[in-house]
């Protein structure tokens, strides 16, 4: 990959993350922060989300042991198009990847109620080179500890022996449209979901853009999600 990528340069000029909380991801290996999204706009998010999820094809949905995940929120409508975009998001991609990247997914995942975790784990183990993956978790509700907020063993970024217990582990708290950013290699789980009811997130990866995404864009991308992308989408989609 070419060190003089123009895009990388712009987005690299300005964090767009405090410096406590470019602190608190470097050295913990995950942060709360504002999301993109106004918060007299979250009501209409949170119905778009579901609808979206109603409406999905069978083969996009995976039902898990504990939760729900929905493929390819980039194509689901233009409601979620600026959370991949999220300037304090692609700062710290900047500041933890150190190199071009792009994005590898987004998805709904709605955790579903009385579900409790089983272990922790990383979503992209580091090399020699570095860190490869930032992730992002877009909280359509309130993460709480009693319904599952996800918990993270600080500064595990790096730690090549999943922990055997929940010892340590904090969970991520914030109000509904908060985003959560981390380290791909940090140690993590979502909690238990003591409450009766699902709690919904938004999340997705950005990788270095020598990796290979988990979901083809080429192929995905639909005429009316194409027609409205920022060149900036399409950097980091790749087309």
């Amino acid at each position: 990959m070419p060190k003089n990528d123009p895009w990388f340069e712009s987005i690299g000029a300005d964090t767009a993350l405090s410096h406590s909380e470019l602190r608190t991801l470097q050295e913990d290996g995950f942060v709360v922060t504002c999301g993109p999204v106004p918060t007299a706009d979250l009501t209409g998010l949170s119905r778009a989300y579901d609808s979206a999820v109603l409406q999905a094809d069978p083969a996009d949905v995976k039902e898990g042991s504990t939760t729900t995940r929905v493929q390819d929120f980039a194509n689901r409508g233009p409601e979620f198009d600026g959370l991949y975009l999220h300037a304090q998001l692609l700062g710290a991609c900047c500041k933890i990847i150190k190199e071009p990247f792009r994005l590898s997914s987004v998805l709904a995942r709605t955790l579903n109620p009385g579900k409790v975790p089983k272990r922790l784990h990383i979503d992209f183990p580091n090399d020699d080179a570095g860190w490869p993956m930032v992730g992002f978790i877009f909280m359509i509700d309130t993460f709480r500890p009693e319904n599952g907020a996800t918990c993270f063993l600080p500064g595990s970024q790096g730690m090549t022996t999943a922990p055997d217990s929940f010892d340590g582990v904090v969970p991520a708290c914030g109000p509904a449209g908060s985003m959560l950013i981390y380290n791909g290699s940090v140690w993590h789980e979502h909690g238990p979901n003591l409450t009766d009811s699902p709690r919904r997130s938004i999340q997705g990866a950005l990788i270095r853009r020598t990796e290979k995404p988990a979901i083809d864009w080429q192929t995905r991308m639909r005429p009316e999600t194409l027609s409205r992308l920022s060149p900036l989408a399409m950097y980091l989609l790749g087309l």
